[in-house]
């Protein structure tokens, strides 16, 4: 068996880890980011909120279970290369229909194994998130620093209009090539309610969704139209919909008016739920501002507290940004979770209108199924709404 080809990744401070290529042969810059999921490598990698962003992993060995068609959460991947301690060398599960390096291969995106992903971490967690190039071809130190500098920064990117739809359809859960059929149905698993007689039309604005998004809301009793980032409050009201779902999605909140626009002309008339990059649109639609964290939340094992109810939840989730806290006073909405790691704030409710958000990821693809009931909390906030009770 033959060596592997060397690959490098450099960091913009200089700092430079030498391992072993795996994936495509290419040179690739980003914004260098860590997840501490132990599994759901592939949803990660399919994840559009990591756009524009080079992904290590914590956990030790990846690729063991292989990768098939069924756990993609879009099209393709969207991470813009893969950093691992190991490749398994084995893969081993029956659902499994290529490898890990193959995938990878297969979509032109670089990854670099065997190197030591403890230290990587712990530097990103000290010095922050930084721009890193990495490169699974001959390319000197120099040169893959500079790639690495010369990188634009992830504050004040707009990397929506890269990772939305391109116009709007409706999601057909029987639809083959949207793999539904791996899920179960709504109350046969988790303590989930019955279907829903009436199903509600929600417009769930795609800023870089994740199906399994778009699965969950169908298995809750919504009938999901999907519209692009760049749809217009006009376009949403004649559509005849009966409630709004801000999705998650990539790059810099701020950078976004023509989003803050939309939602805020929306949410006065429509009820509405928001998660992760929608979290942060109902922020700035409020009047609020967000800020990038030093090194984000990327995993399935963030602890969320609520503060109305003094419930603790383990979630899933993926971002850079967060909302300041002093900026949403006085502008309608109480904060009701925060993260227990860091107190930053995970859930917003407005007080007279019926929107709330959270920062995280309630579908949990991967994750934990805690914050599950919040897909049925909005159901029954629409419910109420349409009985003209809110």
């Amino acid at each position: 068996m033959s060596a592997p080809q060397p690959a490098i990744l450099a960091l913009e401070d200089g700092t430079v880890f030498r391992g072993a290529a795996f994936g495509a042969d290419a040179t690739i810059a980003g914004e260098c980011v860590f997840n501490t999921s132990m599994t759901g490598y592939q949803e990660i990698l399919t994840d559009p909120s990591y756009f524009g962003q080079i992904v290590t992993m914590t956990a030790v060995q990846i690729g063991n279970y292989g990768i098939n068609a069924a756990d993609e959460e879009s099209a393709a991947p969207k991470v813009s290369g893969f950093v691992v301690r190991e490749v398994s060398p084995v893969v081993s599960n029956w659902r499994s229909q290529m490898s890990l390096d193959a995938y990878l291969k297969k979509y032109g995106i670089p990854g670099i194994s065997e190197i030591d992903t403890r230290a990587l971490t712990k530097k990103l967690r000290v010095t922050g998130a930084m721009k890193c190039c990495l490169s699974t071809l001959p390319i000197s130190d120099e040169e893959a620093i500079k790639r690495a500098r010369d990188w634009h920064d992830m504050a004040g990117s707009d990397y929506v209009k890269d990772t939305t739809c391109a116009a709007p359809y409706i999601w057909r859960e029987n639809d083959p090539s949207r793999h539904n059929e791996i899920y179960l149905p709504v109350g046969t698993t988790l303590g989930v309610t019955a279907p829903h007689a009436k199903k509600f039309k929600v417009a769930a604005f795609d800023y870089g969704a994740k199906y399994t998004i778009f699965r969950k809301l169908v298995r809750h009793g919504f009938e999901v139209h999907v519209f692009p980032a760049t749809a217009t409050h006009e376009q949403i009201r004649e559509s005849g919909v009966d409630c709004l779902f801000l999705s998650n999605g990539p790059g810099d909140p701020a950078a976004l008016p023509y989003i803050h626009e939309t939602v805020s002309a929306l949410i006065p008339d429509y009820p509405t739920f928001g998660i992760c990059l929608g979290h942060q649109m109902v922020t700035h639609a409020l009047g609020g501002t967000t800020y990038k964290l030093k090194f984000g939340h990327r995993g399935g094992n963030q602890p969320v507290k609520n503060i109305e109810t003094g419930k603790v939840s383990i979630t899933a989730q993926n971002h850079g940004f967060a909302t300041d806290p002093k900026s949403i006073e006085n502008r309608g909405a109480m904060i009701t979770e925060i993260n227990l790691n860091d107190n930053t704030v995970e859930g917003l409710r407005h007080k007279e209108l019926p929107v709330f958000c959270v920062q995280y990821h309630p579908e949990a693809a991967p994750g934990p199924n805690d914050a599950d009931p919040l897909f049925e909390d909005f159901y029954k906030l629409v419910e109420k709404r349409k009985a003209g009770k809110i």
